[in-house]
C-alpha cells in the first residue's frame, strides 16, 4: 500500500511537477492549496480544475486572508514589477507565506497519519525568497519533529520532501515532461488578464519561459502578447 504525502500544490509549474515526482515515488498524494487573497486567483482555479488530473487522492483547499497582513505584491495594492528578475528579494515576496502553508500541511499530515511532505521550492531558478532555501527546509523540518504529538511520541518521524531545491528550471520541466506532465495544464504568471493569460513580464514568467526555451520545448500556455 503506497504512504500517504502531503503535497503544496499552487497549480503552477514546479507544484505539479512535484506532485507528479510524490507519485513516480510511490507515494499517494494529498494536495493542499490555498485561497490566501492573493491577487493571482486563477492559480486556484487552475489548482482546483487539476489537481485529481494530476493524481491527487484528495484535493484541500485551506482559506485564509493574507490581505489583512499585506506587504506583498500579491496581497496588496502594489503593483508587480516587471522589468526583469533582479538580485534583492521581490516585492512579490509574501511575508511568511511558506511557514503558513507547511503549518497548514504538518497539520494535516498528522490528521491523515502521514510523514512525508513535499513542497516545490527552488533555490536555483528563482526569484531569491528566504523561505526557498535550503536551510530553512531544514530548520523547518527540525521543528515540524519538535512540535507535533506523533513526533514527541516517536510514531513516526516527518520529513520534509524539496526534489527541486537544487534543479534549474529547465531540469524542472525535462523532470515533468518525461513524466508525462501536461504543462498546459498549468499556471504560474502573478498578474494575469481577467480570462487567465499570463502577463510574459513578471518574474515568474521569465522564469517559466526562460526553462522552456534551455529545455528545448514549447510552452503550452497562452500569453498576453500572443507568445506559446
Amino acid at each position: 500500500m503506497s504512504k500517504k504525502a502531503v503535497v503544496l500544490y499552487s497549480g503552477g509549474l514546479d507544484s505539479t511537477t512535484c506532485l507528479a515526482l510524490a507519485r513516480a515515488e510511490g507515494f499517494e498524494p494529498y494536495a493542499m492549496s490555498f485561497s490566501y487573497g492573493q491577487r493571482h486567483r486563477h492559480e486556484l482555479e487552475v489548482a482546483r480544475a487539476n489537481a485529481r488530473h494530476f493524481g491527487a487522492a484528495e484535493h484541500l483547499v485551506v482559506e485564509f486572508d493574507l490581505r489583512k497582513v499585506g506587504g506583498s505584491a500579491l496581497t496588496a495594492d502594489i503593483a508587480v514589477p516587471k522589468e526583469g528578475v533582479g538580485e534583492e528579494i521581490p516585492v512579490t515576496y509574501v511575508p511568511a507565506r511558506n511557514t503558513i502553508f507547511l503549518s497548514f500541511a504538518l497539520g494535516w499530515a498528522e490528521v491523515l497519519g502521514a510523514f512525508d511532505i513535499f513542497i516545490g521550492v527552488n533555490a536555483l531558478d528563482y526569484s531569491g525568497y528566504p523561505d526557498c532555501r535550503p536551510e530553512y527546509i531544514a530548520a523547518y523540518e527540525k521543528m515540524a519533529n519538535l512540535a507535533t504529538k506523533a513526533g514527541v511520541e516517536g510514531t513516526g518521524r516527518f520529513r520534509i520532501h524539496t526534489p527541486l531545491i537544487h534543479l534549474s528550471k529547465a531540469e524542472i520541466i525535462q523532470k515533468g515532461l518525461g513524466l508525462g506532465v501536461d504543462y498546459g495544464r498549468t499556471h504560474s504568471c502573478y498578474d494575469p488578464t481577467p480570462e487567465g493569460l499570463a502577463c510574459g513580464l513578471c518574474d515568474s514568467c521569465r522564469l517559466r519561459l526562460k526553462g522552456f526555451a534551455e529545455a528545448g520545448a514549447a510552452d503550452p500556455v497562452k500569453y498576453m502578447n500572443g507568445e506559446q
